[in-house]
């Protein structure tokens, strides 16, 4: 660190400091030997006045460190001298004196610095969960460490770790990233691999999460209609000449109305004062007020997000000075999807645009999602913060092939490229069980923090290490098999078990690649679990299209290739949705 330039005036800097510009400089070398045969000669520093969150991440580190090493890597308080060989956690007094061209007061929260410096190694970030993130990057690039599953990892041995020159400054790509699957949830697996769901319910110790108040569909929890559609009907949308409530929205050109919802989520963000993001947002179905005010101001802006964003921009911009670190987020969703001519969102307003009418067995640059394509173009023009819900599942038939997984990272680019900000990635987010999930939300969990990665190769990796690698060719090719097999079909987010690529030869090439999946991981009793497991949705296709299957088979000639009796294979279907207690991700409810 002597390479430094040294404060001019370190008595200036407090004596903490001005005693650690006196420390000897470490030998500049090509690489850190963190371990060699199950010992170490290093150890984990963190500031005495550390975060929480960077307390975790040094113990973390220390604990992980040892299971690939062997070695016991000691974690200790930084005292006025830092040990030569010394890995620093967080932000600090030492990180700051040994490290000082970096810009510690610019960095962002979720920000992440990586550097060696003679021998001594900086992992550090902003606050609250940049160290952690920081931490959770070195185990994965330079350890080889994988969070999979919050029940499968991997953590190589390397007990001669050594680790390269490095300086690294990154930030996520997407400023709020939610892989919103059930797997997903567990916290220690989203800080581990850079979620910041609030569905993930993370605890401050590792860093909290982007906290919303309401998250969706607060018309009505806002404005309850039991409580005041009685006494204030012209709050409610005026549909076909009538004044109601039932499955319709707010009538938004109403001022006081605006004036109550100002009043009410006041109320919220006091009730909530660490939500960052409120939001005020249409119910979950259409019915549009049809007023003559409220249908004036539509018709001039094209949309129905002409009221819709009027009226949120009135509430951000009368609560702005109150709560200055909120944002008031709104839904460009079914029928606001399309943006306004004129109307501008507020910089302290976010837009969701959702994605719910699309293709998704293609990228959202294909033909097949022009509209959507256009629109998300209009909104990134006019949006400073902008967000998208998209629909990563499929609503009607969880347990089902739903051949999205190629479409994964093209469409993150995109978004990226679009200027979005936020990502929400719905998955099946009710229980365990669900088609590929673990597959899903690993991919989507390491696209939300950068999509430029080869998302194939992050598909194949995840193959490898949740199924093992001798199964993991089967299985992709049982991927690449349902994916030939729904060129051209219009892949929604409800779409039907009876459609043309679930046919009896497409079922049966996908049994003919399981059975040499299981055959292949016959000797680990974990990974044939997860395999059985990840084979459950192609039986749930033989048993809702028992007779039709049957017949193809009969007029092809064909030989069956499960047993015959259909009981037989839906018991055994019940029986592994039971799952088993030892592993409880086995349960499908």
């Amino acid at each position: 660190w002597d390479q430094e330039p040294m404060p001019s005036r370190p008595h200036a800097l407090g004596p903490a400091l001005a005693t650690l510009l006196l420390i000897p400089a470490a030998t500049i070398i090509a690489d850190l030997p963190l371990a060699r045969d199950g010992s170490t000669r290093f150890v984990i520093l963190h500031d005495p006045a550390a975060t929480a969150p960077e307390i975790r991440a040094a113990r973390e580190l220390a604990d992980t460190l040892r299971q690939v090493t062997g070695a016991a890597f000691e974690t200790q308080v930084a005292g006025p001298r830092v040990p030569r060989r010394a890995i620093l956690v967080g932000q600090g007094t030492a990180s700051r004196a040994l490290f000082p061209s970096i810009p510690w007061e610019d960095l962002g929260e979720e920000e992440v610095v990586i550097r060696t410096r003679g021998d001594r190694l900086l992992l550090a970030g902003g606050r609250p969960r940049g160290t952690l993130y920081a931490v959770s990057r070195f185990l994965q690039d330079h350890c080889g460490v994988r969070w999979w599953t919050p029940w499968a990892t991997h953590i190589p041995s390397n007990p001669r770790l050594r680790v390269p020159d490095l300086d690294l400054r990154l930030k996520p790509a997407f400023e709020a990233r939610d892989p919103f699957w059930f797997v997903a949830f567990n916290p220690e697996w989203a800080v581990r691999n850079f979620s910041n769901s609030q569905s993930a319910r993370i605890p401050e110790d590792l860093g909290g999460a982007i906290l919303y108040r309401g998250f969706v569909h607060t018309f009505h929890p806002l404005v309850p209609p039991e409580e005041h559609f009685a006494t204030h009907p012209e709050w409610y949308s005026l549909v076909k000449g009538r004044r109601t409530h039932d499955r319709a929205q707010l009538c938004l050109t109403n001022p006081g109305l605006l004036d109550f919802v100002i009043d009410r989520v006041r109320q919220w963000l006091r009730e909530t004062p660490e939500a960052r993001i409120v939001s005020v947002s249409q119910n979950d179905w259409y019915g549009a007020c049809e007023c003559a005010d409220c249908k004036a101001l539509d018709d001039a802006e094209g949309s129905h997000a002409g009221t819709m964003l009027t009226f949120v921009n009135r509430v951000a911009e009368a609560l702005q000075a109150e709560f200055p670190r909120v944002a008031f987020d709104t839904l460009a969703y079914q029928y606001t999807r399309k943006p306004p001519r004129t109307v501008r969102p507020r910089p302290n307003v976010i837009v969701r645009l959702c994605s719910i009418e699309c293709n998704f067995r293609e990228p959202l640059d294909h033909p097949s999602n022009a509209a959507f394509a256009e629109d998300i173009r209009g909104w990134s023009r006019i949006c400073q913060r902008l967000y998208v819900w998209d629909y990563t599942t499929d609503f009607a038939h969880y347990v089902q092939p739903h051949p999205n997984w190629y479409v994964l990272g093209p469409n993150l680019r995109f978004f990226h490229q679009h200027h979005v900000r936020g990502m929400f990635e719905q998955g099946a987010y009710q229980s365990h069980g669900s088609e590929f999930a673990e597959l899903r939300a690993w991919v989507l969990a390491q696209l939300l923090w950068n999509p430029y990665q080869d998302d194939r190769a992050l598909i194949r990796e995840f193959l490898q290490g949740y199924y093992g690698e001798a199964a993991a060719p089967a299985v992709q090719e049982y991927l690449d098999l349902m994916h030939r097999a729904s060129e051209g079909w219009n892949l929604t987010c409800f779409s039907k078990t009876d459609t043309p690529f679930h046919d009896f030869h497409v079922l049966a090439e996908a049994e003919r690649l399981w059975d040499k999946a299981e055959t292949a991981a016959a000797g680990s009793p974990d990974l044939l679990l997860r395999i059985r497991s990840a084979r459950l949705p192609l039986r749930y296709v033989w048993l809702a299209r028992w007779d039709t299957l049957r017949k193809q088979c009969a007029d092809a000639g064909a030989t069956w290739p499960i047993p015959a009796d259909r009981k037989e294979v839906a018991d055994a279907f019940a029986r592994a949705a039971a799952g088993t207690p030892e592993s409880p991700w086995t349960r499908i409810t």
